[in-house]
């Protein structure tokens, strides 16, 4: 019995996360040597990265 509840637990396998494709600042598309990896997410530049944080500022001051 308890065998079988362990077989059930490791049927469940969680779904793959999706790779980040685009840069959340410009929306352009990341390509493997040129990416800038900063707290979890890909940006195609540290300029980018950069307006990111600085608009996110913005939205959390209003």
């Amino acid at each position: 019995m308890a065998a079988e509840a362990v077989k059930e637990s490791e049927a469940v396998v969680k779904p793959k996360a999706e790779r980040q494709a685009n840069c959340l600042a410009c929306n352009k598309l990341i390509k493997k040597l040129k990416r800038y990896y900063r707290d979890g997410k890909f940006y195609c530049s540290k300029r980018c990265w950069r307006a990111f944080i600085d608009k996110s500022k913005l939205e959390e001051k209003k």
